[in-house]
Order: structure tokens, then sequence, then C-alpha cells
């Protein structure tokens, strides 16, 4: 009778009563409700700010803050003459003085001779074109007389007074135009000499004048005057001639051989481009120009060695008048093959730029090799001499990378890599410099914009990190904050590169990355576009790395900064209500995104602060941003505003974990609970979950337990038992848990049919949860905690069933052998499985034995003490 009286009363004894060597079930409940704290402090997520992608291919766009008479026009006008005489300039760069000129007038009023104006007092500078110098005699018929130009043997040009003129070097050919570049200083052809037909011409020194031919192309006549005399007018890189006379006999021979290849094989082909040219024949001429660069890669004459790159490139030059995009394209191609500078690389850029324009010539891009020569022009290209040129060539990839097919293969050709280059090179100039480059500037605008379109292939990740791009892009932040194109490209490629972990780390461990977003949320407060991406960056940093949590709330001002912006949008979103109400539900639903789009941002950060267990206590406490979040719940419906409703109520969630006694969540439960009711009611699934959650935590409080069970909330968490979504269940019994510590509030739980369905869930998810089984176990132990027969606490058929399935489920061979029944189990599995297990047994354990305890055919006296 003592052991049973004792074993009684062991059986009998409080929950929170200690029991030896072995882990009360007060401890048990504790930590579960910990475990269950902890299960709700998760990091919010959210989408990606969206960006449609801007169909108008322009250089810096109609939204663009730049002041459009220091940026470099989108639209231009470019033909041949744009481009230079390949490198026709002495290398020195040495201006030439003048030379004097003084052109004699004829006196016979039969003769008309129309004469180059005074040279300029500065060669250098361009010159208009003028006609070329005529003589017309009114007894010649065609002006071709050499007797008629007044020719004497001596080589003087007299005129019919008999009057003598001697001509130097100053005079200008009648063969070429006044003040003429080299393109047009080319011998005159056999047949304007009269060779070949059997007539003679005078001799005539090189700088007179002759009568003029039918008009010719320079090529042509360059290219007939080459075949016919087997020689060339050989140019070095820096147009100087060819190599001296004494280089040695090994240099002539190399020479000779050059210009034998040239004469055969080069000089027909540019013939020929000429020839088409003319004739405007496209598809024939890409083929000429495809072959003529195979040849030179071939024999590898492409770049600045070769010999014949000057006279090559001014015959490539005279098909930039033709346009049509793939002639240009091809064009543009060997010119950039030949690793130009100076003007014509500014020229060609501006080429292929104006090409990339039309998103119709994109497919011409994926012919031959101009992708791969405009990503080798980013890294070989001096940013400081040719910024300009940079601008065009890095925006004419940007418009290309709006095609996601010239994306991969852009990445393939390693135009990241090009990028990173000069991205590096930049700040390097601006370290040195002290101070930041406003045309540089423009340059990192098409960069930024480029690299956030190659930041969607699948293998641009790898490279941007092994290219130090995201250490480039923060460095490019702390210089450049007040500007305002930059930072939106910058804070668009942050937020897609974000959504992967390994950037995420990378970019947390930059010193300067925490105080640069918050610099820039303070100095573009207004700029939404820019706000919500730089939060939503904020975001995902601190999703994963709490590290970086600590870090982000520890940076001066930084959290400040955070509720002055939620604080702003919400005005912003309240003020414009009543607007919005009367506009289009189209116009509304955009404006009203951007303001609730930042919002949602800002209450992600704040969550996911609110995570660590230091920073999140000091969040609790609070008392405006508590006061903003709780604004949010009662203005805002879950209807129209699901996202920032659901992202609002995790982080309360959140910060209700933490019970200190400053939290301004304890000390404003009641209205959090009210504001939460309404979201239980909306008949929104989620929101009855989130709430749930918040419940769980806040139902500590008797206060708090008492008005829920008012409002029938301990009902509704007995419905959710019915669930068959194992979250929602475990929610449902950690609220019930709580309602269970008060007496009062027990006998619900059996009248909703709660008992039941809590066998259930301990039948349906005991053995693949043990931690959901614990909790089941915790409800019915505060449930039965005034027991006196367990087939009265509980039911008899709801009684065996439950001593059945506790029976089987402390046995360790029986429940475990369950568990691991799926071959597919791995070790670690097993593990956990074994591990919650023994979290659930103790809790188990108790549990039966008050059931066997109180276990007996004979139902209690009502009224025991009654006669």
């Amino acid at each position: 009778m003592m052991d049973q009286a004792s074993k009684r009363n062991k059986g009998d004894r409080p929950f929170y009563q200690p029991k030896e060597n072995i882990p009360t079930s007060a401890e048990i409940v504790n930590n579960a409700r910990q475990s269950i704290g902890r299960s709700e402090l998760q990091a919010v997520q959210t989408k990606r700010p969206y960006t449609p992608r801007d169909g108008r291919r322009s250089l810096f766009g109609p939204a663009s803050t730049r002041n459009p008479d220091t940026r470099p026009p989108s639209a231009f006008s470019l033909t041949s003459r744009h481009f230079d005489g390949v490198d026709s300039r002495p290398a020195s760069g040495t201006k030439l003085s003048p030379l004097p000129h003084t052109p004699r007038l004829p006196t016979e009023p039969d003769v008309e001779v129309l004469l180059p104006p005074k040279p300029p007092t500065d060669p250098n500078k361009a010159t208009r074109k003028v006609p070329r110098a005529r003589v017309i005699h009114s007894n010649s018929v065609d002006g071709s007389s050499p007797d008629s130009l007044g020719i004497n043997k001596s080589g003087s040009l007299t005129d019919l007074s008999g009057s003598s003129r001697q001509t130097d070097g100053n005079t200008t050919d009648s063969t070429r135009r006044t003040h003429s570049g080299p393109k047009d200083r080319t011998p005159i052809p056999k047949e304007e000499r009269g060779e070949g037909d059997g007539k003679e011409m005078p001799p005539r020194a090189p700088s007179q004048a002759s009568v003029r031919s039918p008009p010719r192309s320079a090529s042509s006549r360059e290219v007939e005057s080459r075949v016919s005399s087997g020689g060339t007018n050989r140019t070095s890189s820096a147009g100087s001639t060819g190599r001296a006379g004494s280089a040695g006999k090994r240099d002539a021979e190399e020479s000779q051989e050059e210009t034998m290849f040239y004469t055969q094989n080069i000089a027909p082909r540019l013939e020929e481009l000429a020839l088409l040219g003319k004739k405007r024949e496209g598809d024939k001429l890409c083929e000429c120009a495809d072959n003529l660069y195979k040849l030179l890669q071939k024999e590898n004459l492409l770049g600045k060695s070769c010999k014949q790159r000057s006279t090559i490139l001014k015959s490539v030059f005279k098909l930039l008048d033709l346009e049509e995009p793939k002639v240009l394209l091809r064009v543009a191609r060997l010119i950039l093959s030949f690793r130009v500078s100076g003007n014509n690389l500014l020229n060609v850029c501006k080429l292929v730029f104006k090409v990339s324009r039309n998103e119709k010539n994109d497919p011409e891009f994926l012919r031959g090799n101009i992708l791969e020569l405009l990503s080798k022009t980013l890294s070989c290209t001096d940013h400081t001499s040719s910024c300009e040129a940079l601008i065009y060539c890095v925006g004419a990839i940007k418009f290309l990378t709006g095609n996601t097919t010239i994306v991969k293969q852009l990445v393939k050709e390693n135009c990241i890599e090009g990028l990173g280059q000069l991205l590096d090179g930049i700040n390097k100039t601006n370290r040195e410099n002290g101070k930041v480059n406003e045309q540089l500037g423009h340059i990192l605008v098409q960069l930024t914009a480029t690299l956030r379109n190659l930041a969607d292939a699948n293998s641009s990740r790898d490279k941007f990190l092994s290219c130090h791009i995201v250490e480039g892009l923060c460095t490019v932040v702390d210089m450049y904050a007040l500007d305002g194109d930059l930072m939106l490209n910058i804070s668009r490629i942050f937020s897609k590169i974000t959504l992967h972990t390994d950037c995420c780390t990378v970019l947390a461990d930059q010193p300067s990355s925490y105080k640069s977003f918050i610099n820039l949320l303070n100095k573009h407060l207004q700029k939404s576009d820019m706000v919500v991406r730089v939060c939503f960056v904020l975001g995902n940093i601190t999703a994963k790395n709490d590290e970086a949590r600590v870090r982000l709330y520890q940076e001066n001002k930084a959290f400040d900064v955070l509720l002055s912006v939620l604080k702003l949008y919400l005005e912003m979103d309240i003020k414009a209500q009543g607007k919005e109400e009367k506009s289009e539900e189209g116009e509304r639903g955009n404006k009203l995104n951007k303001r609730e789009d930042v919002m949602i941002k800002v209450v992600r950060v704040i969550a996911n602060l609110s995570i660590n267990e230091t920073v999140g206590p000091l969040i609790a406490s609070n008392a405006q941003c508590i006061d903003l979040l709780l604004s949010i719940l009662e203005y805002k419906e879950i209807s129209a505003s699901e996202e920032l409703v659901l992202n609002t109520v995790a982080t309360i969630n959140n910060l209700s974990y933490y019970s200190v006694k400053t939290s301004m969540i304890t000390q404003h439960q009641m209205r959090v609970i009210e504001a939460l009711l309404k979201l239980v009611l909306a008949n929104n699934m989620e929101g009855m979950i989130e709430s749930s959650r918040v419940f769980g935590n806040l139902t500590r409080q008797k206060a708090v337990r008492d008005f829920l069970v008012q409002h029938k909330v301990d009902q509704m968490m007995v419905t959710m038992l019915d669930s068959g979504n194992r979250e929602v269940v475990y929610i449902s019994c950690g609220v019930l848990i709580n309602f269970m510590v008060d007496e009062e509030k027990r006998s619900a739980l059996k009248k909703e049919g709660g008992v039941k369905k809590l066998i259930e869930v301990l039948r349906d998810f005991g053995r693949s949860d043990w931690e959901l089984a614990s909790l089941v176990c915790q409800i019915l132990w505060n449930y039965s905690g005034k027991i006196t027969s367990t087939n009265a606490c509980f039911g008899e058929q709801e009684a065996q069933d439950l001593l059945d399935l506790l029976i089987e489920y402390t046995d360790q061979d029986s429940a475990l052998d369950s568990s691991f029944k799926d071959e597919e189990t791995d070790e670690e599995m097993k593990k956990y499985y074994y591990e919650t297990w023994r979290e659930f047994y103790p809790v188990a354990e108790q549990l039966l034995h008050r059931l066997e305890t109180h276990q007996s055919d004979f139902e209690p006296l009502e009224n025991p003490g009654a006669p």
C-alpha cells in the first residue's frame, strides 16, 4: 500500500517539481518554448525589386541627372571624312611652320584659273575642302593640250603672255585636293601619264600643275600604281617611311617579300573592296572584307606591326560612307584589329555604338569576332587619353547586353575581365589624383550598366568574384556617392548578385560597405528606385550573416536612418491615399507599389537584425520602431498589401521573443494583439499563421490569454489542428500549451474535440517529427493537471488510444525502427531522429505514468462528501 501510495504521489507531483538526474518536464517545456521562439526567429524573404528593361538604347537615358553639356552625345553624324590618315602627323606632334606662298594670277582674259586660298597660319587646323585648281583655255576643247597650259621645257607653268612661274614644293598638284592629306597623295597612274597608248607627256616635277583628269578614287589609283610599278609606298606604324637603307640585308630581303605579298594578295582585295563599295554590293563586300581579314590574320599582319597598316586602313576608311550595318561592322572589325588610337579609335567606337543602337542589328554582332575585339579594347585602351572612345565602346556593349544570346557570348569572350581591368584602372587613377574625374564617371555609368546586365548570366558570378568587381564597385560607391546615375546602377548590380551567399559574404566583409550604404540612403532619401535596392541588399546581407547584423546595427546612426526611411515612405503613402483612390486602378497600383516596396525592404532589414540576440532586445526596446510597425498593421489591409503586412507581423514576432523589461512589445501588447486579431479575422491563412506565431510568444502573459479567449482564438487554434500542414499544426500546438496553463480554459479543449485531434496529430506526425510529438504531450500534460480519472479527463476511447501510442513511442526500438524504416535515411538524419526522440521521451514517459496511475474502471463521484 505504501509503495502504491508512493508511486501515486510520485505520479501526481506538480509538473514543476524537480526530479533527480532527469530533466524535469518544466525544463523540457521551457526549452521547448525557447525552441518554439527560436524557430520563429527567421530571416524574412522578399522579391528582388523589378526593373523593366529600357527599350530605348541611349547613352545615358532620359532620366539621367548628368549635365548634357559635359557628357558625350548619343546622336552624331559619322562619315569617312571623320577618320584621319593613319598616324599621318609627326610622332613628336611638333607643328610645322607655314611655307610662303604667293600665287601669280594670269593676265589673259580668256584664261580662268581657280587657285586654292592662302594656306592657314596653322597647318594642323582642318581646312574646308576646296575645288582643285583648274586652268581652262578658251581655244581648247577639253583643256587637255599641254601647250594650252603653258608648260615649258623647264617644267615651269607659263601664262599666255609668256611669263614663266616657277613651281616649288608648295604648289598643289592638280591631281589632288588643295591641302589634302596623305590619303590623296598618290602617284598618277600610267593611264593619266599617257603610258601604254603611244602618247608621250612632257616630263614635269612632282609639284607641277596638270590637266584635271576624270575623277578616280584614291584607292584605285594607289592600287593601280602599286601593281604596275611592283613597288609600295611603305610606311611604318608611326607613319614614317620604310626601314633606312642602312638596315641589314636580311631586313631588305624581308621588305621585298612583304612588298611582293602585298602586291599579289592584299592589293587586289583592296581594289575589289573599292569597286564593290562603289557598286554598293553589300553581301559581296562583306565576303570580300571577311576574306581580307582572314588573310591578314593568317599572315599575322594585324595589329600595329604591319608595315602596310596605314595603306590598308586608308582604303578601308573609304567604305565608311556606306550605310549597311553589316558592312560597317566588317569595316569596324578591320579597323579595331589594327589597334588604332586617338581620333580613329574614337570614331570607330562611335561607329560600333551607332550600329548597336538598333536592336535589329544585334545578329550581325554574332558574326565574326567583333565582340572579342570590343572586349580586348576595354583592357588595351588607356582610359585617361581615350576616355571618350571608351564611353562609346562600353556604351555599345551595354546595348548589346540587352540580348541574352550576346550576353553569353560576351562572357565567353572575357568581357567581364575587361570591364574589371577598366574599373580597377579608373579607381587607381582617382586615388592617385585624390579626387574623382567627371569624364571617367561617364565611363563608369556605361560600365556599371553593362555589369548590371551581365550579372544575369549563369556563369558571371564566379567571374565577378575572381575579378574582384564587388570590391571595385564598393570603391566607386565611396568616391561617387553623389552621382545618382552611377549609384543606381551599382545598387542594381548588388541587388542581383547578393541573391547568392558567396557574393553576400564578400560584400559584407568590405570594411566600408555598411557606412557607404547608410550614406547612400541618407543622401538619396527621396529616390525610391535607389533606396529600395539598397535596403534589399542590406536585407540580403543580414539574412544569413549574424556578424553582418551586428556590424550594421553598430554603424553610426544606421538604425536611425533606416527608421527615417520607413517613416518617410509611410507618411508619403498615407498622404497620397486620398488622391490615389480617385485615380485609375492601374496608375494607383504602380504608385502604391513603389512606396510599399521601400517599406517592405526596410521592414525586412529590421526583421533580420532582430534575429541577433544582442541586437534584438535593443530593437524591441525602441519605441519609434515598434510604433511604426504597429502603424503599418493598423493602417494597411492584408487584402491590398499582403507582403508588407506579413513581413511586419514576422518582424513583430521576432521582437516579441525577447521578454526584456524594456520591451515595447510587452508594454504595448494589447495594441499588438488588437492589430493581429484583425488579420486573424480577415480569412487569410498566411495572416493567421503569422499572427499565431506572435500569439505563441505573447500568451505567456495571462492578460493576453484572457483577451484572446474572449475572441475565441483558442477555438481557432483547435480548428487549425485539422490542417494537414505540419507547420500550421506546430504553431497551433505552441499556442495551446500556454492556454492550458489556466485551469478555467482547459475544458474548452475537450469540448471542441481538441483531445481527439491532438491524439491524431501524435499518430500522424509522431514518428517523423518527435519535436511536434513532444509539443502534443506537453499540451496534454498541462491539460490533465487536475486529473482524477484518465477516462473522465480524456474520454474512454481517447485515453486507450493515447496509452497505446505512448507505450509504443516510449519503446526505443519500436519508435526508432519505424523512423529508420526508409532505407535512404542517411546517418546524419538517423542521428537527428535519435536526439529528438531523447528529448521527447521524458515528457511522454511522465504523461504515460500519469495515465496509468489514474486509469480505473470506476468513475469519480461528483460530490464525494454528500450523504
